[in-house]
């Protein structure tokens, strides 16, 4: 792990009393000063229902509280009350913007907890899609943070890239949010014999299009007057308020979970970690940048393997947890009895508990599992890296203006449905 070789502010900034609470100077309440206010919860511009409850002298922010609750989804108590089977419907939903990223954890927990071996196919299919959704995230990001700074047209830019890998979401698993592709033990279809061309098509103009997005922003004197130097993190407090993904690679730390602790295939693909040394909103900005288009590096190579293992299986074969083929169901007692069986009773998991982790478009998503032996989980928890990077409002907001509030707590990219379950 490599640190900033600069100190972006003297000393800490993590508020002494409460962490993740700024609380106002006494001397400052005592001249009668202080107006309280309310920034949301609304949305988008707290993206989400994220409430901000704000201290401020004059202009100046001098007291920040982050108010989560307001989204109280109960996902994971209903994952509980449901079968191994059913339940990976509920992950993407937790991170509505990093679907596939949420799927992709909990099934990974699942398939370590029986021992299962996947497909190299599906592996790389996995990938493919979870470094689509990395993008996918990243331009909603992109759009939704210019739009707050008066920079509208870049919504309408983005969203259109965007739509284009819903289109692919949609060739593959038949819906453009929330496929339901990644099944314990590989995907729930073969890829479309469509999807590969499509997907290089893609990856030939993304590149393009993350340089006509910085062509827009990087000479734009009001983005830079209100993103360069403001909402700063030290590589030092990152660490220690539990960030990951852009917000701590924006502040010096070369930390990336596909790197440091490789999961899928990703010691067999060539990338770069951005890493960035300001811990500004515009640092976050950059990586959030450059890493679309390492992304597109990883699904290209991914793109190679995936015709490489044409024809290959892409499921593992095992009946008692895989539905079998759709075209047995006509022939087969044995494979009806098992489908039967899988999609109302469910199958059962071996006893023990499990902790995966992967590297998701806002930071390390993990997922915890335990398997008292049934047919379901009889605990799921998931690590939520939005909730980890609301923990740094406090911290982030010190020294700012009030119109600087909405750019700082953008650049942490929360998703609510991530924080609040």
């Amino acid at each position: 792990m490599a640190l900033a070789p600069k100190r972006i502010y003297a000393g800490s900034r993590i508020p002494k009393r409460v962490p993740t609470i700024l609380d106002v100077d006494p001397e400052k309440h005592a001249f009668d000063d202080v107006l309280t206010v309310n920034f949301g919860p609304n949305h988008p511009s707290t993206h989400g229902v994220l409430r901000l409850v704000v201290d401020l002298d004059g202009e100046t922010v001098v007291g920040i509280r982050a108010v989560i609750g307001y989204l109280h989804t109960g996902f994971e108590k209903n994952m509980e009350a449901k079968s191994w089977w059913k339940s990976v419907t509920y992950a993407p939903r937790i991170d509505y913007v990093a679907f596939q990223a949420n799927e992709l954890v909990y099934v990974l927990a699942i398939e370590k907890l029986l021992g299962m071996e996947v497909p190299r196919r599906a592996t790389w299919a996995r990938m493919a899609l979870t470094e689509l959704t990395r993008i996918h995230s990243h331009l909603i990001w992109l759009g939704t943070s210019a739009l707050e700074l008066g920079a509208i047209s870049l919504l309408w830019y983005t969203f259109d890239d965007r739509d284009t890998i819903l289109d692919l979401f949609e060739m593959a698993g038949g819906t453009r949010m929330h496929t339901r592709y990644f099944q314990v033990g590989g995907l729930a279809e073969d890829l479309p014999p469509g999807f590969v061309p499509e997907a290089r098509k893609f990856c030939r103009q993304m590149p393009k299009s993350v340089d006509e997005y910085e062509a827009i922003l990087d000479r734009n004197a009001i983005w830079l007057e209100r993103t360069k130097g403001i909402g700063l993190l030290s590589a030092e407090d990152a660490l220690a308020l539990g960030q990951s993904g852009p917000m701590l690679r924006a502040s010096g730390v070369d930390w990336d979970l596909r790197k440091v602790t490789p999961y899928l295939f990703y010691d067999q693909v060539d990338f770069d970690v951005p890493v960035y040394f300001n811990g500004d909103v515009y640092d976050r900005y950059k990586v959030h940048m450059d890493e679309m288009r390492q992304s597109v590096r990883i699904v290209e190579q991914c793109l190679d393997r995936l015709e490489e293992t044409e024809g290959e299986a892409w499921i593992a074969d095992d009946r008692k947890v895989v539905l079998p083929p759709r075209h047995e169901l006509q022939t087969s007692m044995e494979s009806l009895i098992h489908h039967f069986k899988i999609v109302t009773e469910g199958y059962t998991v071996p006893e023990g508990e499990v902790y995966v982790v992967i590297e998701s478009p806002r930071g390390e998503a993990g997922c915890y599992l335990v398997s008292d032996g049934g047919p379901r989980p009889w605990r799921v928890h998931f690590r939520a890296p939005s909730f980890a990077a609301l923990q740094a409002t406090a911290t982030v907001v010190q020294d700012c203006l009030v119109a600087d509030l909405i750019a700082v707590a953008g650049s942490l990219d929360p998703v609510m449905g991530d924080a609040d379950r």
